[in-house]
């Protein structure tokens, strides 16, 4: 058996150096036995890992970069884009590529079309079960004709083979986009998704909060027969206000309440016309169920805000403290605390 055999296929060199492992073709060094089934497993695993879009803008990357390689070979060769599109018939043929033809090349305009049929990738696609082609023989020629017009070519796949078409059908021309752009696109994609992912946690956690704020915020506690409490706590916007309007007078009935006591302690740093406007409110809508409310907790900074406000709560009756508020509901119902 020779251990340095050699053959010329359409044309090209193929050498085997079984002595020390080696097999070139043209006299680069080459690999074989990437068969389907193996090919399958690499494209699988790359899909695996990275997820499908990400995937598909790595074989393009990497099929775009092969291909400028391939196109700088042909150069430093000085062959012209013409003669590179006859020769790379034959090459890729003899490499098992599949057939590749050349249609309608511009090299003014830079502009082609590359007609592929059974080529490996689609070959791969078969297997995996895929509707759609791959794009790394797209990419591949695009970053052969890059380095061969010398300005950058992108393409677009007018049909594929696997879709039920004879051969896939890729039109090439001048264009800004690159893999590079494709590269920062998936990025930024990426980095969309995780800020969306990101804003619906935020929106889930702070509808949780609210949800929690509302139950815990100015509570009705039931004190003593027909007396309860509700402490103001916090800011009142239009919709705390809202929520507390109808809490209260969906509650106080079922507590029987003649006296409901509000305690303004909560409210010293965040008392403000809107918050005189709620207690008005609040004891309006008290009296028509038939409670009577009574004011605690009144600073004197509270006071003079009351003051400047147009809101007469004078109506009510006022004590400085909570124990006051308290003992005066008791007396007005002839009881006392003993």
């Amino acid at each position: 058996m020779l251990e340095k055999p050699s053959k010329k296929v359409a044309g090209l060199e193929f050498d085997w150096n079984t002595a020390e492992g080696l097999f070139s073709f043209e006299g680069e060094d080459a690999v074989l036995f990437w068969i389907t089934s193996a090919m399958k497993e690499f494209f699988d695993a790359i899909e695996e890992v990275s997820g499908e879009e990400a995937a598909r803008v790595v074989l393009e990357t990497t099929g775009f970069r092969q291909g400028l390689v391939v196109g700088k070979y042909f150069t430093d060769m000085n062959v012209s884009a013409a003669e590179a599109s006859k020769l790379i018939t034959s090459t890729y043929a003899a490499a098992g590529w599949g057939l590749a033809e050349i249609h309608y090349l511009k090299e003014e305009e830079a502009t082609l079309e590359v007609h592929l049929k059974n080529s490996w990738e689609y070959k791969i696609n078969v297997a995996q079960n895929k509707e759609q082609g791959g794009n790394f023989l797209p990419a591949h020629y695009a970053g052969i004709f890059t380095g061969l017009f010398g300005r950058n070519v992108w393409y677009e796949v007018l049909h594929y083979q696997i879709e039920g078409f004879e051969e896939s059908v890729i039109r090439y021309f001048p264009s800004s986009e690159n893999v590079e752009k494709n590269i920062h696109q998936l990025a930024r994609t990426n980095e969309e998704k995780q800020i969306q992912q990101l804003e619906r946690l935020v929106q889930e956690q702070t509808g949780e909060l609210n949800a929690l704020v509302k139950e815990l915020s100015s509570p009705i506690i039931p004190v003593l027969e027909g007396i309860v409490v509700i402490p103001l706590l916090g800011a009142y916007d239009e919709e705390r206000t809202e929520e507390l309007l109808h809490k209260t007078l969906e509650n106080l009935p079922a507590y029987k309440a003649k006296y409901v006591v509000l305690d303004l302690t909560g409210l010293n740093d965040n008392f403000t016309v809107h918050a005189a406007s709620l207690i008005e409110k609040l004891g309006g809508a008290a009296s028509l169920i038939g409670t009577d409310t009574i004011l605690v907790g009144i600073s004197p900074k509270v006071g003079m805000t009351i003051n400047s406000t147009d809101i007469d709560l004078s109506k009510f009756n006022c004590f400085q403290t909570l124990q006051h508020g308290i003992h005066f509901a008791l007396a007005q119902k002839g009881k006392s605390i003993v």
